[in-house]
């Protein structure tokens, strides 16, 4: 299915591994220029040289804390005028909420509702001028279902959800999109740190823990980054240009709702 964006400029935040590169090779395969971002310069310079090879774009890596002003003004000099944004971005680590000190709290804040904002606000009026624009922020299931210690992250996240709802319709008429996707479990290096957690405070394996985790889920299997990263890339295609304001869960049936 051609998506209709080749050619066109995107930053994918938080993309040198996990579903933010899946994003990020989706994007590339559809023929869009990407801008990808890290902290990690070896893994980053790895993951840029692999997309290169497998889709011939251009790939522009930026080492950067996209939680900084720094980090954002490095992203956006690589790529001024992006079509399309994809925020992503580390969530604070599972924590007993009673531990969290307004420090913690505003720094999660910060990472997974402010940072996402403030990218959109830098590039949503050029967007609107050339009249499109596709913006999907990674979120998580526990928006909608709670996962406990998450508590932050998810409260962050459901803030940055309800917040958009309503600009994401004042910027409609332009052609300008906002939607999240919300992953359940997928298999990634935070959801086989979190396995291996669990291995430890259980005494089972690593791999025990990972099949009765699975068998949770209706699909009876974890996620993938590269199916999420198609999902996104739907999103962001001219086609999704009725869609907007959306919560798109990729959770296997994890969540049982009929809407």
């Amino acid at each position: 299915m051609d998506l209709g964006i080749s050619g066109r400029k995107a930053i994918v935040c938080a993309s040198s591994r996990g579903l933010g590169r899946g994003c990020a090779e989706a994007l590339a395969r559809a023929g869009c220029e990407v801008v990808i971002n890290g902290r990690d310069e070896k893994i980053l310079q790895q993951t840029a040289d692999a997309i290169r090879a497998a889709t011939g774009v251009r790939v522009t890596p930026v080492i950067a804390d996209v939680s900084t002003a720094e980090g954002q003004k490095a992203l956006l000099a690589a790529c001024p005028d992006p079509d399309i944004l994809v925020n992503n971005n580390g969530g604070p680590p599972r924590k007993d909420y009673k531990e969290l000190d307004r420090a913690a709290m505003i720094a999660g804040v910060v990472q997974n509702m402010v940072t996402p904002i403030e990218l959109i606000q830098q590039v949503v009026d050029t967007m609107c001028e050339r009249n499109f624009g596709r913006i999907v922020n990674i979120t998580s299931l526990s928006v909608r279902m709670p996962i406990e210690g998450l508590d932050l992250s998810s409260g962050a996240r459901a803030g940055l959800t309800a917040f958009l709802a309503g600009v994401s319709r004042t910027i409609a008429d332009r052609n300008v999109t906002i939607n999240n996707i919300l992953p359940g479990k997928m298999d990634t290096d935070r959801l086989r740190g979190g396995l291996r957690m669990a291995a430890e405070r259980s005494g089972r394996t690593e791999a025990e823990v990972a099949k009765a985790q699975a068998e949770e889920i209706p699909a009876k299997r974890f996620g993938t980054p590269e199916e999420f990263g198609d999902a996104c890339a739907f999103l962001c295609s001219r086609q999704a240009g009725y869609i907007t304001g959306q919560n798109l869960l990729l959770d296997g049936g994890l969540f049982p709702s009929a809407f």
